[in-house]
C-alpha cells in the first residue's frame, strides 16, 4: 500500500521519513516516567512510535485526517498508553482538558503552523497547560519567529512568539527527509513558557498593536501609533518612544509596553 495516498494535500502535510531525525527530535527532551505527551499531526505515526518507546505515561496523538487516523488506530491497537484523537488541534487547545505539564511535539502542517503557534501563545490562563513545545516549521517561518530587531525577518510573528516563550533553535532538517518532498528545508524550534512575561489581561491587545504598527513597515510609526491612541502623543513621551522610528526598529519589549498602555486605555 502507498500510504502517501491516504493523506489530503489540503491539510498541507509533508511527512518526515528519516528515522534518525525523528529520534533526534524526541531526544531533545528527557521524557519522564509519568509524563503526558501530545503530538500534533501524527500522520503515519513515525514520531508516535519513537515517543512510545520513552517512559511517557500517556500519549495523545492528534490527527485531523480520518483515513490517517484509522491507519494510526490499527497500527497502535496494542499500545494501551496511546490515545488516537481524530480532531482539529484548535478544538483541543480550546478544550484544555488533557492535563498539565504536557510535552507537545508537532511536525506542523505548513499552511497553519503559525496559527497553531499563535493559539498556544494567546491562551488566557498563564502559565499554560504545556511544559514545552517542540515544533518543526518551514525554515523561513522559523527565521521569522526567532528574528531580532532591525532584521528584514523581524515582524509580528517575532514579537508575539517572544512575548511569552523562551525560544531555542536546535537544527535544520533537509527537504530530502520528507515525503512528499517540500520545496524548502525545515527547522526544529523549542518553546518554554516564560513565568514573568509582560502581563496583558487580554492577549489579543498585542495582536491589535502589532497589526496596526506593522501595517506600514517601511514607514515611521507616527501615524499608526496616534491611530492606536486617538492622537495622544503624551503616551509616546511616557514610553520614551521615538515616533520617527519604523516598526522594525522597535524592540520586543517596547511592543509589549505599548500593548499594556493600549489595554489600560481601552478597558
Amino acid at each position: 500500500m502507498n500510504f502517501l495516498h491516504l493523506s489530503k494535500k489540503s491539510l498541507g502535510q509533508n511527512f518526515l521519513t528519516d528515522q534518525n531525525i525523528v529520534k533526534k527530535i524526541v531526544n531533545l527532551i528527557n521524557i519522564e516516567k509519568n509524563q503526558t505527551v501530545l503530538e500534533i499531526g501524527s500522520g503515519y505515526g513515525g514520531l508516535t512510535k519513537v515517543i512510545a518507546n520513552t517512559k511517557s505515561k500517556k500519549i495523545y496523538a492528534v490527527e485531523k485526517d480520518k483515513k490517517l487516523c484509522d491507519f494510526l488506530i490499527n497500527n497502535f491497537k496494542n499500545n494501551k498508553n496511546i490515545k488516537i484523537i481524530n480532531d482539529d488541534i484548535f478544538n483541543i487547545i480550546e478544550r484544555k482538558n488533557l492535563g498539565h505539564n504536557i510535552v507537545v511535539f508537532g511536525n506542523l502542517p505548513y499552511n497553519i503552523s503559525t496559527q497553531i503557534l499563535a493559539s498556544l501563545i494567546l491562551i488566557k490562563k498563564w502559565p499554560p497547560w504545556y511544559k514545552i513545545l517542540i515544533f518543526m516549521f518551514q525554515k523561513e517561518v522559523a527565521d521569522r519567529i526567532i528574528a531580532k530587531t532591525n532584521t528584514k525577518e523581524f515582524g509580528r510573528l517575532s514579537v508575539l512568539s517572544n512575548w511569552r516563550l523562551e525560544i531555542k533553535k536546535h537544527f535544520n532538517v533537509s527537504k530530502n527527509c520528507f515525503r512528499p518532498k517540500p520545496k524548502i528545508n525545515s527547522t526544529i524550534l523549542s518553546f518554554i513558557p516564560k513565568q514573568n512575561s509582560f502581563y496583558l489581561k487580554n492577549p489579543k491587545n498585542l495582536e491589535t498593536v502589532t497589526r496596526i504598527l506593522f501595517s506600514n513597515r517601511r514607514k515611521i510609526i507616527n501615524k499608526n501609533f496616534l491611530k492606536l491612541f486617538g492622537g495622544n502623543k503624551s503616551i509616546a513621551k511616557e514610553l520614551s518612544l521615538n515616533l520617527y522610528k519604523r516598526p522594525g526598529e522597535l524592540t520586543n519589549e517596547m511592543f509589549y509596553k505599548i500593548a499594556m498602555k493600549y489595554e489600560k486605555l481601552n478597558n
